[in-house]
Parts: C-alpha cells; structure tokens; sequence
C-alpha cells in the first residue's frame, strides 16, 4: 500500500489548464492587450473611462502589476478576476478587472479557452458599484 497523495486524471488536467489560461489572462493583462499573440480588447464601464488621466493611468498600473491571486478571488486558478485599490491625494478607490474568454467572433464562450487561435479575451474594467 502506498502512502503517496494521488491526484486523479480528470483533476490534474483541470489544473494544468487552469494554469495555461492564467499564464495567458496574465500575458495578456500586465501587457495592458500589446501582447499581440494575445487576441483581445480591454473595456471600461463610462464610470472608469470617466476619471482623469492620472487615475487612469494608475488604474493601468495596478492592474497590470497585480499578483494578489488567492483561493477567495481566484477559486479556479486561471486569474480571470481582481481587485485593486488605487490612491492619489486622500481619494482611495476600488477598481475591479474581470477577464472573459470568447469564440473569435466575441458572439459566445470560447470552446477551447487555451486555444489562442480561436479565442479571444475582454478585459472589462469596473467599479464594484457598476457591477
């Protein structure tokens, strides 16, 4: 009888994939989408495309540096979701930046997320408050 810790098949493959679209969702956000062998855009709510240059471009960093990755906002490990906070002066706020995973065409889920040919991502970047 063996002592060793097994993993099964099925859950071993989830987690390597689950790595790759991480590595991927990561390529794509710290390069702010000029990681052209990433297909994708970044969106904004009108509230986030509304602050002034300087929040944005401190918005752009923050997200593009984030690694604050846990099981409480990652559970599947593929780096889809964060959450920054963001200070100039004595004005705090809280930006949050959800990846999402499509077909080419932007119409539906992508079938094979780790396919970069037939997927392309969205980077929508919000306030909690527009979710």
């Amino acid at each position: 009888m063996s002592n060793a810790l097994s993993i099964p098949e099925e859950d071993f493959e989830l987690a390597e994939r689950a790595k790759m679209i991480a590595e991927q969702n990561d390529r794509f956000r710290m390069t702010w989408g000029a990681d052209f062998t990433i297909a994708g855009q970044i969106v904004m709510t009108q509230a986030v495309a509304a602050l002034s240059p300087a929040w944005i471009a401190r918005m752009m960093q923050a997200i593009q540096h984030f690694d604050e990755f846990t099981e409480d906002n990652d559970p599947y490990g593929d780096h889809c979701f964060g959450a920054v906070e963001i200070t100039i002066g004595d004005e705090t706020k809280t930006i949050w930046f959800k990846i999402d995973l499509y077909d080419w065409n932007l119409e539906y889920g992508a079938e094979d997320p780790t396919d970069l040919e037939k997927t392309k991502r969205v980077m929508t970047v919000l306030f909690p408050s527009d979710y």
